[in-house]
Formats: C-alpha cells, sequence, structure tokens
C-alpha cells in the first residue's frame, strides 16, 4: 500500500473554484466512507481549510487511486469531474509526505509560518479516527505531520514570518498606515462568532478599536465572545447583537470583519450601499446601563439599544501587555467555544478550534493546466507533472489589485475584511465610493509579494530530514512481519527437532536436554541476526520495499502468517493512540 494525495487549493484553483468545491461536514463524513468503500483505498482522512480541500489515502493502485479519489472529490464538492479536473494536483508517497510536512510548518500558506494549520491538520485526523477510517499510515503521517510542525516553530524564527489572516488582512485595509494608528477609536462590527471570527475581535481589541459589536445567528456565542473581550483587559467596549440588527450597525461601524458559515451573501452590495449613503460623523448616545457612564458617540443612523458591557480594567499601555491580553483573550474564545462544539460549521468546511490563527494561502491561477484524464497512465512519474502543475500555473497567473475604494481622492468610510469561504460579502461593493473590500482573494495577490523570513530555508531543511526519517521508518515498519514471521518460523523448527532429538535419545536427563535445546537456538539465532538486521537496513532505504518479499520467497513464509503479525501489530493499542496527536 503507498500513500497518495489528491486535492485542490489555493496554488492550483482560483478562489471561485473553491468557494464552490468546499465541504459541508455531512460531505467531509461521506466522501471518508466513500472513500473506503472504493476497491483502491484501505484507509483515508480529509483536509479541509477555507483555501484547500486534500484527500489523504492508502491505495494499492496509484493510477486506480488517483482516477476514483479525483471522482469521488467531485462527486462531493458539487463541482462537475470534468471542470474540478484541471485544478487538482496530485502528490504520491514521499512526495505526499513532504506536502503535508510543508502544509503543517506553515511553508505552503498564504501567510508563512501561520500556525492554525496544526489545529486544522488535528482536526482531520480526529475526524478520520473517529469514522474509523485513519489506519496505521494515516495515523503515522498526521502525528508525525503534528511534531514536525512545532519543531519548526519551536526550533527556527518562521513564527516572526507568520501572522494571522486576520492581522495580514488589517494591514491590507490600513494600507501604508501603521495598524494601531488606523484602528484606534474605531467601532467595529464582527459578524459570526465561530474560532475566526472570534480571532478577529480580539485581534481588533488588541490593535485598539473602541467598541465591537458582535453578531451572531445563535445569540449565546455573541454574548459569551462579548463577556470575554469586555474582561480582556484591553478596553474594549463589547456587546452582542441579533443578525437582525446588522444592517443598522452596519451603518455606525467603521470596520466590519465578516466570517460565517452562510452559504449566501450576508453583505449585498445594496446594505453596504445604504450604510455608506448616510452623512458621516457621529452624535452623542445614551449611557451604558450597567455602569451609567458617560454618554459615548456614535455614528450617523445610531444602533438598536442592545447596549453590551463596559470594560473592567482600563487598557495595558505598553505594547507587551496587549501581547499579554491578546494571549489571554485569545486562550479563553478557543476554550469557550470549545465549550459549544469541536468543530464549528464555518464557510461550508469544518473549521479548526485553535489558539493560533487561520491562515491558509489563496494564490488564482490560471488556466493551462494538464488534466487528469487523457494522460498516459503507464508511468508513476506523472504524479510529479500533476504536483507541480499548481505552481507553474500560478506563476503565470497576472496578479490583480487589492479591491479598494479608499486609495484615492475619496476617503474610506467603510473599511470590509471578508475571511470567509465562501465569501460572506459581495465582492462588488468595492466600486462603491468610500469603501475598502478585503477578501480571501485579495489577500492572496497582497500576499504573493510580501517578504518571507530567512528561516524559511532552515524549516525547508527540518522537513526534507523529516521526510527522510519517515520514509525509512515507514519502510523498516513494513519488512517487520516478515522478519518476525521468519523467527517464527526458526522457533517452530527449532521445538520440532528437539521434539524429534527426545524420540530419539529418550535417556538425555533435564540438564542435557536444555543444553542441547539451547545449543540449537543460539545457532538458529546467530544464523538469522546478521541477515535481518541487515534487511531492516536495506528495506528502510528508498526503493527497499522489494526485500519483504525477497524473504518470503527465499524461506517459503506463509503469506497468512506475514498478514497475521500485521494485524496483531496493527491491533496494538500502543500503535494506534489518538492521544498522540495533542
Amino acid at each position: 500500500m503507498s500513500l497518495l494525495v489528491v486535492g485542490l487549493s489555493h496554488r492550483s484553483a482560483p478562489v471561485s473554484v473553491l468557494e464552490r468545491a468546499s465541504l459541508s461536514v455531512d460531505a467531509k463524513v461521506k466522501l471518508l466512507h466513500d472513500t473506503l468503500a472504493a476497491e483502491p483505498a484501505a484507509e483515508a482522512t480529509v483536509l479541509v481549510t477555507c483555501n484547500r480541500i486534500e484527500l489523504y489515502a492508502d491505495v494499492d493502485k496509484f493510477h486506480a487511486g488517483v482516477a476514483e479519489l479525483s471522482t469521488l472529490l467531485a462527486q462531493h464538492s458539487g463541482v462537475a469531474l470534468e471542470e474540478l479536473t484541471p485544478y487538482l494536483y496530485v502528490h504520491y508517497e514521499d512526495r505526499a509526505v513532504h506536502h503535508l510536512f510543508s502544509v503543517a510548518c506553515g511553508l505552503d500558506s498564504m501567510v508563512v509560518g501561520e500556525g492554525q494549520i496544526l489545529g486544522q491538520i488535528k482536526d482531520a485526523l480526529a475526524l478520520g479516527q473517529e469514522l474509523h477510517t485513519a489506519g496505521r499510515l494515516i495515523n503515522d503521517l498526521f502525528q508525525q505531520a503534528l511534531r514536525v510542525g512545532k519543531r519548526a516553530h519551536s526550533e527556527t524564527g518562521i513564527d516572526r514570518a507568520g501572522q494571522s489572516l486576520v492581522t495580514f488582512g488589517l494591514e491590507q485595509l490600513a494600507v501604508r498606515e501603521p495598524v494601531a494608528d488606523w484602528a484606534a477609536g474605531k467601532r467595529a462590527l464582527v459578524i459570526g462568532a465561530g474560532s475566526m471570527s472570534s480571532l478577529a475581535a480580539a485581534t481588533l481589541a488588541r490593535v485598539g478599536v473602541a467598541e465591537i459589536a458582535v453578531a451572531n445567528r445563535t445569540a449565546e456565542r455573541a454574548e459569551r465572545l462579548a463577556e470575554i473581550l469586555v474582561a480582556s483587559g484591553t478596553g474594549v467596549v463589547a456587546r452582542a447583537v441579533p443578525m437582525s440588527a446588522v444592517g443598522d450597525e452596519l451603518a455606525v461601524a467603521d470596520v466590519v470583519v465578516s466570517c460565517t458559515g452562510a452559504t449566501g451573501l450576508v453583505l449585498t452590495g445594496d446594505d453596504v450601499a445604504a450604510a455608506v449613503s448616510g452623512p458621516a460623523g457621529h452624535s452623542p448616545t445614551p449611557p451604558l446601563p450597567e455602569t451609567g457612564a458617560a454618554p459615548r458617540t456614535p455614528s450617523q443612523g445610531s444602533a438598536p439599544a442592545v447596549w453590551g458591557l463596559r470594560p473592567q480594567t482600563p487598557a495595558p499601555q505598553s505594547p507587551a501587555g496587549l501581547e499579554l491580553a491578546d494571549a489571554d483573550v485569545l486562550a479563553r474564545l478557543v476554550a469557550a467555544a470549545e465549550g459549544g462544539q469541536r468543530r464549528l460549521a464555518d464557510a461550508g468546511a469544518a473549521r479548526t478550534i485553535a489558539p493560533a490563527a487561520l491562515a491558509e494561502d489563496v494564490c488564482p491561477v490560471g488556466d493551462g493546466r494538464s488534466a487528469l484524464a487523457g494522460v498516459d497512465a503507464g508511468s508513476l512519474e506523472l504524479h510529479g507533472a500533476w504536483a507541480d502543475q499548481g505552481e507553474a500555473a500560478a506563476q503565470r497567473q497576472p496578479r490583480r489589485v487589492v479591491r479598494s475604494q479608499g486609495d484615492g481622492a475619496v476617503p474610506v468610510r467603510l473599511a470590509l475584511l471578508d475571511l470567509a469561504m465562501p465569501r460572506d460579502i459581495d465582492a462588488a461593493v468595492h466600486r462603491i465610493p468610500g469603501v475598502r473590500l478585503v477578501d480571501i482573494e485579495s489577500l492572496a495577490e497582497a500576499s504573493a509579494d510580501a517578504p518571507m523570513a530567512a528561516d524559511v530555508d532552515a524549516v525547508k531543511g527540518i522537513v526534507a530530514e523529516e521526510v527522510a526519517a519517515f520514509g525509512a521508518a515507514q519502510r523498516a515498519a513494513h519488512i517487520t512481519p516478515t522478519v518476525v514471521a521468519l523467527r517464527a518460523m526458526a522457533a517452530e523448527v527449532v521445538a520440532m527437532e528437539v521434539a524429534r532429538l527426545d524420540g530419539r535419545v529418550p535417556d538425555l536427563d533435564e540438564r542435557q536436554r536444555a543444553e542441547v535445546t539451547q545449543t540449537v537456538r543460539r545457532v538458529v539465532d546467530k544464523l538469522l541476526h546478521a541477515p535481518t538486521v541487515r534487511v531492516k537496513q536495506l528495506a528502510s532505504e528508498p526503493g527497499g520495499a522489494g526485500y519483504a518479499e525477497a524473504l518470503r520467497e527465499l524461506f517459503d513464509l506463509d503469506p497468512q502468517t506475514v498478514a497475521s503479525v500485521s494485524r496483531a501489530d496493527a491491533a496494538d493499542p500502543k500503535n494506534d493512540d489518538p492521544g498522540r496527536a495533542s
């Protein structure tokens, strides 16, 4: 069996295709069940983020596996196979391992070095374990990917290159102004209260917005998020509002961040146009009922009286204090979100609840890709060409400018950050004077020119080292059942010969019999020691998969015996411990 990954991401497909191909939680479950029902696959799991869908499987036939996995992805994503095929990439065996390890380290992310992908990988493994579709190979692979990602972050400065998608988006909204200066005193509306929206709210509080309104379909979750923000010590005023009040809140907001699981638009062009059509400016507002504080000043078109909570402690004055407050807020947001459910349905996919920021890259590409269908299926090297097609296509695609209406003479009245997939905000709103929109697609274009840290090379070295070690360990493990079966056969031969000796020389006393038995065992062990040690070394090297078959042929080992050893090894709880993923 061999590892195969078939998928599409920001590096191979435009955002318009990724939006349509996003998988719901139910679709992921059905996809995994159907993958195992397919003949080529023995185990599988699926990694889904806002900008990638990747199906990992252990298959016994490469080309049949590619065809089957591609068909299943098309079937469950709702995009026709002939349309999806040009955007698919394929990685096989060591290249598949290298790909996942690179993803885990944040090298394949839009914002290089981001950390939330580790939570998403852990989530993918947990889903496979929960559905019993992840076997020995998938468990080992994803657990090792988590360790490699953590090693990259602890041993290098890749974190200096990485930042959250929220932070990167706010930088794009602020253009050339420092985010803290741009955000100071602004009013923000956060639509959604899942892990990504919670991170957005925490980031907005840290950079200095004065007030945050949280709108969410589930009122309790919005209220919990507002309470945590108020208790964070950042000085922000936070309040929860119903989704029905979004239009009124839009009229008084300066910044909007949206990331929901809606399948349609949350904010249309008409919604945004109506919000910015009124005169700008602020007028006094009623005091907050909880504290009787002095009146504040909302914008024209005041929001409904759903005033929230006043901060309980003053905002820290130092940058270090803000960072500590943000870390505490984020940890509590994650804990609160996990108290609701493990996976939150977000943008048509299961978003991971994790303290690090989601930062999956998006890099739209053009056409000119080789389709999976119609190519010569006689060469396994084709998977390398498929693996490279996304990068080549991305280099051919001309970049578009970030959607913005605030760079010219018209001042920015409303800044919008859309982090959802499918998108929450109508892309056409960037044509409205006074509106600046940054969404997943424009972030991809902006990130193409983002500087990369020097530590990226060090992380690439770690990935290469870990891929080699993982491959060697897997190949060595593959021959272990054969070696165990060989030694079991040798022990059986010793027992048979000692029994035969007892029949021919019945007068041996116990001491003599024990000495003869031990001598025969030592002879057999010495004869087998060097060959078995050497065959494990050879099998761990590239191209060493044939040594197990050679041993079975040379010693006429019963295939059923070898298979039973493999099953016993796979059934060992120590080899399938979900806790190792933590």
